[in-house]
């Protein structure tokens, strides 16, 4: 294929008519032809790619590692090596088709990257950010600048300085896109290292776009340095009438549309052809199509109208067109350029000196500004991320000549091996401080009365946020006992940029969501917000939680150590139909749910919500919720009383406690071991049973006697001797209160429940919960189904605590949430 496609001296012969064809009956052959060629070309390509992705999915690498050793495999280095191969699949003749293909889809990605950039962080992100930027351009640069002598030039017409700018811009450039996902991948989005690599990153892509254009202007203009001029020139103004001209006719158009409404199809139109514009300008005057639609990506505002257009192109232009882009660059990298030992010796020398040069300029600026080594080394590791830019800039160096086949191929090399270190590396490097104070109120049972009780409470969409506002509010905070809640809003990690760009700090000016999922984000921390200026004696703290669903209960186990929460509150997976019916919302959150019952560093609480007077805000002097707690015995129900018992404290709330107690003909099944709890997946937990009673009669007691002169509170006992006779009586309240609270009951088995455990739907519930959120249950009670942290004893004392909760074990926190006595049966480690 080297010598087949060569097109510096070979003549291209193109046959206009040959289009499509007229069918193999007629005896044509497809491949001849142009447009079953592309198809054919566009899927293998697609296919690929996507097995690329797969396959290095589990060593944690990007996607365009993906993309770029996908279009090396069907280059000249692997496949093209078979002339077959080269000249049936990928002829001389369709190149021009895929490259034009390839390029226009190139555009519209610039032209979304520039969307999704958020100019205002650049305003923001202060000196430390801009200093880290510079430095960790400037090194590599200065390292490329000595490269390009080695190597040295083989097109006698390209000046030195033109070949150096090349290089020097191609080995200090950071991906911003393509950090945004590792720093996701890696846990890092919500940390002062990812919001400072992020930054850094976006400035140093802008100053990369402006190397680039001065380059290709330099590069394009070899007789008269004249004619550079004008080319810089008319960029600076095309750009000026961009930010002056353009900008204000798009926010007349976005003004043009009522808030809420969809933006007429003459308006995205409109758009989608300017962005072709926009790049027909750019190439005219000399500097790259990209430049133009990147720029005006980049001044579009912020708002619904990004995100129309975000959710319009991304998929079919990230999914399709461009890995047409990074095949086209695999096909122009022929690795057997790379010959003799010294070739590969300067290589490796490349690779090491520019990584080198980032990791110390970024160091050395870390230092001054106090940041430890490890998160400097970190840093610089993160600010070696390379990708689509990077490769822009190798294909016009190639396409100008500035760049010859071997050193077109050893910068792709270094671009794939450097950001495919970058993730396996930092995961060895930082780990970040955590501070293992092992805190002894982990249950609301054993915190003080007079103490902050903090929560941390997930929310999956808008809709679960009356409810849980409602339940903290009838949690009784007060000057003595405030409430200070984590609000985490839980996002899936998806493969688009959009669901990335949620920073948190940005929402105070007031501006539109960037998309869907941030206008979401907007919403629930404005309605807790609101609640906090509301209600006296409540701090709340808004975070976002940006994973795989696979790995979310990390993030939430880690952030309750870390916070030191006493509760999770965490939504049921099923929602309320307006029948009163249950329907399941997202199969993943229910696996959510599970691993956090499993590895919670805290007690946990399932809210099935079902409306706890939504609409009404608690005032101080009215009774407003009717609240019951249903108790059986053992360490969930405990829980569940100590958390009825703190709500009962607020003015406005009537508790009501019903107590079941085994009748004479129950049968006494204590002494089975069996496990009736039936889903293996679940950690359930054989109790001791005399233990447990005694500590339920203590705890009971105490309630009793302190809470004895209360009216608000009733104490109930109801003799049942079987489980229809405890869905008999929880049946008879059902219609008086609004909440129900129950104990998970884990491996607590009881005469009380027996049989009602046979056609559980979900046993993470326990007997009873699962009873009382099924669909043919009460349809305006909300239920609080509550599980104990178990790792602490009855004297308060530390069962342990975890050594690496950092690790991604399925069950990190597994070991301390099992009871001292047996082993969990259901549990298989």
């Amino acid at each position: 294929m080297a010598d087949a496609n060569e097109s510096e001296d070979s003549i291209v012969c193109y046959a206009p008519t040959m289009i499509t064809t007229n069918g193999i009956w007629q005896g044509d052959n497809p491949l001849d032809y142009s447009l079953p060629l592309f198809i054919l070309q566009l899927t293998l390509v697609v296919v690929v790619t996507r097995v690329m992705v797969y396959i290095l999915r589990p060593l944690r690498q990007p996607r365009v590692i993906s993309e770029i050793v996908g279009g090396i495999l069907l280059g000249p280095s692997v496949l093209g090596r078979s002339k077959m191969f080269a000249n049936t699949i990928f002829p001389l003749r369709s190149v021009m088709v895929l490259e034009t293909m390839a390029n226009v889809g190139l555009l519209y990605f610039l032209f979304l990257v520039g969307v999704e950039m958020d100019m205002s962080v650049i305003k923001r992100t202060g000196r430390k950010s801009l200093a880290i930027a510079l430095a960790g351009m400037i090194l590599p640069f200065i390292f490329g600048v000595g490269f390009s002598f080695l190597l040295g030039t083989k097109g006698g017409a390209i000046t030195q300085g033109t070949y150096i700018l090349f290089f020097g811009v191609a080995l200090s450039v950071t991906a911003f896109p393509v950090l945004a996902r590792i720093l996701a991948e890696l846990k890092l989005i919500n940390t002062e290292l990812g919001r400072v690599a992020m930054s850094s990153a976006l400035i140093n892509d802008m100053c990369a776009w402006v190397l680039l254009a001065l380059a290709i202007a330099l590069a394009e203009n070899r007789s008269t340095s004249l004619a550079s001029l004008w080319v810089v020139l008319s960029s600076v103004a095309f750009v000026l009438v961009y930010i002056f001209i353009v900008r204000p006719a798009i926010a007349w158009m976005i003004r043009r549309t009522p808030e809420g409404e969809t933006y007429s199809e003459f308006y995205i139109c409109l758009i989608l052809t300017g962005v072709m514009i926009s790049g027909f300008i750019t190439d005219a005057i000399g500097t790259h199509s990209v430049f133009g639609a990147f720029v005006f990506g980049l001044i579009i505002p912020n708002g619904p109208l990004g995100v129309t257009l975000i959710e319009k192109l991304e998929d079919f232009i990230s999914g399709l067109l461009l890995p047409l882009y990074f095949a086209i660059s695999g096909l122009r990298t022929d690795i057997s350029k790379i010959s003799g030992a010294t070739s590969w010796g300067i290589l490796g020398l490349i690779i090491l000196l520019s990584s080198v040069g980032k990791i110390a300029g970024t160091l050395i600026v870390s230092t001054f500004y106090q940041m430890p080594i490890r998160e400097g080394i970190t840093l610089g590791l993160l600010m070696n991320t390379k990708g689509l830019v990077e490769m822009i800039i190798l294909n016009v160096g190639k396409d100008q000549k500035v760049l010859d086949d071997k050193s077109f191929a050893a910068m792709v090399i270094v671009a794939v091996f450097v950001t495919s270190i970058i993730t396996p590396a930092v995961t060895v490097i930082y780990r970040p401080a955590r501070r293992f104070v092992p805190y002894k109120r982990r249950t609301i049972q054993r915190s003080k009365p007079d103490a902050e009780f903090r929560v941390l409470v997930c929310v999956h969409t808008p809709r679960n946020v009356p409810t849980i506002i409602n339940l903290l509010e009838a949690s009784n905070p007060t000057k003595k006992s405030p409430i200070c809640v984590y609000v985490l809003h839980l996002v899936e990690l998806t493969g688009r940029a959009s669901a990335m760009l949620i920073v948190h700090n940005t929402r105070k000016s007031g501006r539109p969501a960037l998309n869907r999922t941030q206008a979401q984000s907007d919403h629930i921390i404005n309605a807790f917000e609101n609640y906090e200026q509301h209600a006296g004696c409540v701090t709340v703290q808004p975070l976002t939680a940006i994973s795989p669903y696979s790995t979310m209960h990390e993030d939430i186990c880690n952030l309750a150590e870390d916070k030191r929460a006493t509760f999770i509150i965490i939504p049921f997976h099923k929602q309320q139909t307006v029948d009163g019916g249950m329907e399941a919302t997202n199969p993943a959150f229910r696996m959510i749910n599970q691993n956090v019952l499993a590895n919670s560093p805290c007690s946990v609480g399932i809210l099935v919500d079902r409306g706890l007077n939504g609409s009404t805000r608690l005032a101080a002097n009215q009774v407003a919720h009717h609240i019951a707690v249903l108790f059986f015995g053992g360490a969930d129900d405990r829980e569940a009383l100590a958390y009825g018992w703190r709500m009962s404290e607020h003015p406005g709330i009537n508790l009501m406690v019903m107590r079941f107690v085994p009748g004479e003909e129950a049968i006494d099944t204590t002494a089975r071991s069996t496990n009736e709890l039936g889903d293996s997946s679940i950690l359930s937990i054989v109790t001791d049973s005399d233990k447990d009673k005694q500590l339920d009669e203590e705890y009971v007691k105490e309630f009793r006697i302190k809470n004895a002169n209360d009216e608000s509170i009733l104490y109930v006992e109801k003799v049942v001797n079987n489980g229809e006779e405890t869905v008999a009586a929880i049946r008879s309240i059902d219609s008086s209160h609004d909440l129900f609270i129950v104990g998970r009951g884990q491996g607590m088995i009881s005469p009380l429940t027996a049989g009602l455990t046979d056609w559980s739907e979900c046993p993470e519930l326990g007997a009873i919960g699962d009873l009382l959120a099924s669909s043919d249950f009460a349809a305006t009670v909300s239920v609080l189904v509550v599980q104990q942290y178990v790792g602490v004893g009855p004297q308060g004392e530390g069962l342990g605590t975890p050594d690496s909760p950092g690790d991604s074990n399925d069950l990190q926190f597994g070991h301390m949430n099992r009871r001292s006595s047996p082993q969990p049966r259901g549990y298989s480690p």
